[in-house]
């Protein structure tokens, strides 16, 4: 055997280590490809879950939150008559007291004389 024959043969045995680990590379990166791309799609099949789960809460929330804003603006024109009616009321019955306070005074003022008066005019008969 000659010194080309020996080295095609130990050309060809490289060749041949080198077409393996080329084989396993590609076989590796095939199985890494095969096993992103299941995961992809059970990510894809999670999120159109996740979306037809929460497409229909979302519509709902809306719904709730819309219905309790108008809650909240019907309570507010609530709240702004029962400020007006209080202030109404307050108005009234400050009207009232200085309506009646000054004759209710005078009225008691003269039953106290008048009761004062009698007591003084019975004692003076008492005496006599």
């Amino acid at each position: 055997m000659s010194g080309a024959d020996i080295g095609a043969a130990v050309g060809g045995g490289v060749g041949f280590v080198v077409a393996l680990i080329l084989l396993w590379a590609v076989l590796s990166l095939r199985a890494a490809v095969s096993s992103l791309t299941t995961t992809v799609e059970s990510l894809g099949r999670a999120a159109e879950e996740v979306r037809s789960e929460t497409l229909p809460l979302l519509v709902q929330m809306r719904g709730i939150a819309e219905r309790t804003e108008s809650e909240l603006t019907r309570m507010d024109g609530l709240l702004e008559t029962v400020a007006s009616v209080s202030a109404t009321v307050d108005s009234a019955s400050r009207l009232a007291y200085l309506a009646f306070s000054n004759p209710v005074i005078k009225a008691a003022a003269f039953g106290a004389g008048t009761t004062r008066a009698v007591s003084r005019l019975r004692r003076g008969r008492d005496r006599d």
